[in-house]
């Protein structure tokens, strides 16, 4: 299978050629060389931004000069995202977005879609990935957070630990004040709960794993597991099953909703 930016070469290509043009009246229309168009097309050469741009100013009728932004600059920026994303996660965000309720458990860590930039960032900045790899998924993860404040948002309820409103983020007591100071803002919303389980439950069911449950419009089920080695979809009806019982057994350790947000103000509070 080739690759996002191949995708784009192809199409750049069948531009061309419905226009009718030779790759050198190509490049003169866009500002480059009938050799550069060539490379670009036979993968000598990348499909850069600027190039990206000058094809859209030359033929898309519904260019953006603002925003500098048109069919193939847009093509290469989703479609470069996209293939930097793994497969089981393109599809369970396609999952999320149209889910009728989410039930996200952690005990490790603040939720993804509850995250702060800056916590996101200093999770992954963990010596195993490259500065341009943070970036990327931390943009995707933000992005994935529009679930909860568009015009229809996705409910959530979202059980942690109270560890993870204990646990430091690269030594930093000001990360971890505004993510909880985050999370009171969120758990604000009518359609975000955020339950807490207190250090009295001690040993609890779910302690070994954190795990999404994600209700469909037509009442259907399906969940994401996240281990060390690798993530899954999981749609098998016995394991549904399994992950029900231990959402059911973790929330009734849970303390109430109005009693969790205040113990997350006051862990806030001692983040100084």
């Amino acid at each position: 299978m080739g690759s996002a930016v191949d995708y784009v070469r192809e199409e750049l290509r069948l531009l061309r050629v419905h226009l009718r043009l030779s790759q050198d009246d190509f490049g003169r229309g866009i500002g480059y060389s009938g050799s550069h168009v060539s490379s670009v097309e036979t993968g000598g050469r990348p499909p850069t931004r600027d190039y990206m741009v000058s094809v859209d100013r030359a033929h898309d009728p519904a260019f953006d000069a603002e925003a500098g932004e048109g069919r193939f600059t847009r093509m290469l920026r989703e479609l470069s995202k996209l293939e930097q994303t793994p497969a089981w996660l393109r599809e369970w965000i396609e999952l999320e977005r149209e889910a009728a309720l989410l039930r996200w458990y952690e005990p490790a860590f603040v939720p993804g879609l509850l995250q702060t930039e800056t916590y996101a960032r200093g999770m992954m900045n963990n010596g195993l990935l490259l500065p341009g790899q943070i970036d990327q998924m931390v943009a995707s993860r933000l992005d994935r957070q529009a679930i909860l404040t568009r015009d229809v948002p996705v409910p959530l309820v979202a059980i942690i630990d109270v560890m993870v409103l204990r646990r430091p983020v690269n030594q930093q007591p000001d990360i971890m004040r505004e993510q909880l100071e985050h999370l009171v803002k969120m758990s604000e919303l009518p359609h975000v709960q955020i339950l807490v389980v207190p250090e009295e439950a001690g040993i609890y069911p779910g302690l070994q794993g954190g795990f999404i449950v994600a209700t469909l419009g037509d009442g259907s089920l399906v969940a994401h597991l996240d281990h060390q080695v690798r993530a899954q979809v999981v749609s098998q009806t016995d394991d549904l099953a399994t992950l029900q019982r231990t959402w059911e057994a973790v929330r009734s350790e849970a303390l109430p909703r109005r009693q969790s947000l205040e113990l997350i103000k006051e862990v806030a509070q001692t983040w100084t």
